[in-house]
């Protein structure tokens, strides 16, 4: 037996490199086969995109549990616990689960390596999460799969499923470039890969270089191509804890939609999770109120989620992300101060996302913390660039925020916010406070 315990098995995945090399599309599609083909049968919505992505798949699988179906979602990357990337409908698998797939998978390694002639192979990080996945959404009965992409697409591991029912690519900007190239067309490029012959595509068609690059990938293929553009949706009201908004659909009519959040860009995504329901069989037969309820529903952690009262975070990782973190920062109605908690990790232009950060004049004061993961920027390199600003240095996370919860009145608020793994760090002091 691979490992006796769900911890045991985090932590041999968690010593596995997550940034090396990947290895050869056709071996992880080998894997698959040796593994009993899981992917057979199964409704995989596939979807890619630098940001925006979990956020689609999270409204998607509301949506679809609304129609009655059985969901299984891949996304990445986890917040606090490994088992966050593995969920039937909205529930995170157990733990007991979570052991089997990982030894489900680790046990067929040696007959993996025998049919591929590689004595050496493993699966990296990313890929041994992905097949554990769909070995546990086939064990798991589950009609549809929504897949994630982790970096890029066209070589992405979730990419060797050649048969999805339909593909989506949120919004993409300039991010991983050390990968997936340098200029937007490129990214978009690589993001482009995830298109099947004949498979519908619903994006982002916001950046006029990207959708370009779609839409001429989607011609080659013979595919559907539908953008979801700035004019496809209408904000009627916005506060803090919710955003109201409409659009017209193909199937339900000019509907009123809400949800439950203060992140302004989650009604792009929506609008885009709305979208790809109206390319699939099952969505033409749900009803506007279905369509409503669904979105009302669905909660995804670390997106402007309030997590203490008046203390939010948000999983603004890149340029865009910032930026779209201010609009919405911008809209909060907050009637006293804001401060702002910030971290992120090297391969990050976090130059210009405090740049950003500071043109916006929304925070009267700055606190910077170091992050606990490999790729963590040191703090006084951040602090650098918050020049012209009030601003402290915190030795961690915690110091940090009990800085600043000291200073916070009733009618201030603290945003957390430059890295997905920083947020999780915070989600899981507040969430061991709590358990204290």
């Amino acid at each position: 037996m691979w490992a006796d315990s769900y911890k045991e098995a985090e932590r041999y995945i968690l010593e596995l490199p997550k940034f090396t090399t990947k290895n050869d599309l056709e071996d992880t599609r080998l894997f698959l086969k040796v593994l009993g083909s899981p992917e057979k049968g199964k409704k995989i919505i596939h979807v890619a995109g630098t940001n925006g992505k979990g956020s689609v798949c999270a409204y998607l699988c509301s949506l679809l549990q609304k129609g009655g179906y059985c969901i299984g979602m891949f996304t990445s990357p986890h917040l606090v616990e490994m088992r966050e990337r593995f969920r039937i409908g909205k529930i995170l698998v157990t733990e007991e689960r979570f052991l089997w797939g990982f030894c489900y998978v680790m046990e067929r390694l040696d007959k993996m390596r025998a049919l591929a002639g590689k004595p050496e192979y493993h699966p990296t990080f990313f890929e041994l999460l992905f097949l554990m996945g769909m070995v546990i959404f086939r064990e798991e009965k589950t009609e549809y799969i929504l897949l994630e992409t982790g970096l890029g697409g066209r070589k992405d591991a979730t990419n060797a499923v050649q048969t999805p029912i339909l593909t989506a690519i949120t919004s993409i900007s300039l991010d991983h470039m050390e990968y997936l190239g340098y200029t937007v067309e490129e990214i978009a490029g690589e993001k482009a890969g995830i298109l099947k012959p004949g498979v519908p595509v619903v994006f982002c068609d916001k950046r006029n270089g990207a959708s370009a690059v779609i839409e001429e990938r989607a011609q080659i293929l013979g595919n559907q191509a539908i953008g979801v553009g700035e004019d496809d949706f209408f904000y009627s009201k916005l506060t803090n804890k919710s955003i109201d908004f409409s659009m017209h659909s193909l199937y339900y009519g000019y509907i009123r939609l809400k949800l439950a959040t203060g992140a302004l860009y989650q009604a792009e995504n929506a609008a885009i999770a709305v979208r790809c329901m109206e390319q699939i069989p099952e969505g033409q037969h749900m009803t506007g109120k279905q369509i409503e309820e669904g979105l009302r529903e669905t909660f995804w952690e670390g997106r402007m989620e309030e997590i203490l009262p008046g203390v939010y975070v948000d999983g603004a990782h890149n340029e865009d992300g910032i930026r779209a973190f201010t609009r919405s920062v911008e809209e909060d109605g907050c009637i006293g101060k804001r401060y702002l908690l910030f971290s992120a990790v090297n391969d990050k232009n976090y130059g210009e996302m405090i740049s950003i950060l500071k043109g916006s004049k929304l925070f009267a004061e700055v606190a910077v913390a170091g992050i606990h993961n490999i790729r963590g920027a040191e703090p006084e390199m951040l602090l650098r660039h918050f020049d012209g600003m009030k601003c402290s240095f915190a030795a961690d996370v915690e110091q940090a925020l009990n800085g600043m919860l000291t200073k916070k009145k009733e009618k201030d608020f603290i945003y957390i916010a430059g890295s997905l793994y920083f947020v999780g760090e915070v989600k899981a002091l507040v969430r061991r406070k709590s358990n204290d």
